[in-house]
């Protein structure tokens, strides 16, 4: 009978997944290739990063993430970076290391094997693939987790995650997995099931446009009521006049100053609840 659940737990989550992967598949034709060099980094800096250590790091079987990390000595929260469709490239490392100028120890990690999708047939078929492996990611995701625990520089029992788009979904698909301490979402597919949000005992930020039309306003209000009948602490916010994948330096969609706003309420949510 337990097999029987866990095999039905996984279709479910299977099909939860591919509501993400056609959500991304909005932005086809828009960023027809991986984002350009990124933009953001000087618009979004606070923190001098210039004062961060970054090296790439095996966390799970064959992937290998991306830790940015304060170079002064101390013990610091964790953060699991998630990235979006395209996979872990140097938009995603960049934004690594300005968040770790602020002071944390960010593993930024890689749920495609490796893969950098050039172009959005190939951030497709990874993103299919994922979906096809979705206990794969989750034991993934955990596994960021536990490196991050184990690093002498971290405080274990003060980890968190955030993620965009595709990595958004699978921020919140963590939270639902794995204890934490705060959950960041960026227009991430959603769940509106109270009774399965109610394992998160931690705040969560959303972050959403009111023109994406992937992830409708009605969804996340959705999400928001639900957040709240189980009692889950929430911040939620949505930007009027902008669509889905707004903070994408390389897409149509971008919103500059939207996604300043949006940095810095990041940034204070994660001072809030992280912070000792």
């Amino acid at each position: 009978m337990a097999s029987v659940t866990k095999f039905s737990g996984i279709i479910i989550l299977s099909a939860f997944i591919l509501v993400i992967i056609n959500a991304c598949q909005v932005q086809v034709a828009e960023q027809a290739q991986q984002p350009a060099p990124p933009k953001n980094v000087e618009m979004l800096k606070n923190g001098d990063t210039s004062q961060v250590e970054t090296k790439d790091v095996n966390y799970f079987e064959n992937s290998n993430g991306f830790l940015a990390m304060p170079k002064k000595e101390g013990i610091y929260p964790g953060i699991v970076m998630i990235h979006e469709w395209w996979g872990l490239n140097d938009n995603i490392k960049e934004m690594a290391r300005q968040l770790a100028a602020e002071g944390y120890v960010v593993l930024a990690v890689d749920m495609f094997d490796g893969k950098v999708g050039k172009n959005a047939t190939e951030a497709r078929e990874f993103s299919t693939n994922v979906r096809n492996n979705p206990a794969k990611a989750i034991e993934n995701l955990k596994a960021a987790v536990n490196f991050l625990k184990i690093q002498s520089n971290v405080n274990k029992d003060i980890i968190a995650s955030m993620g965009w788009c595709f990595g958004g979904q699978w921020s919140l698909q963590l939270a639902l997995n794995e204890k934490l301490s705060a959950t960041v979402i960026y227009y991430g597919s959603l769940e509106t099931d109270s009774q399965k949000l109610a394992v998160i005992k931690w705040p969560v930020l959303g972050i959403f446009g009111a023109q994406d039309t992937s992830i409708p306003v009605e969804t996340v209000k959705k999400f928001e009521a639900a957040l709240n009948e189980a009692g889950v602490e929430n911040e939620i916010h949505i930007y009027e006049g902008v669509g889905h994948a707004f903070a994408n330096p390389s897409g149509a969609n971008y919103a500059p100053e939207q996604t300043k706003d949006a940095w810095q309420k990041t940034l204070e949510f994660f001072r809030r609840n992280l912070d000792s």
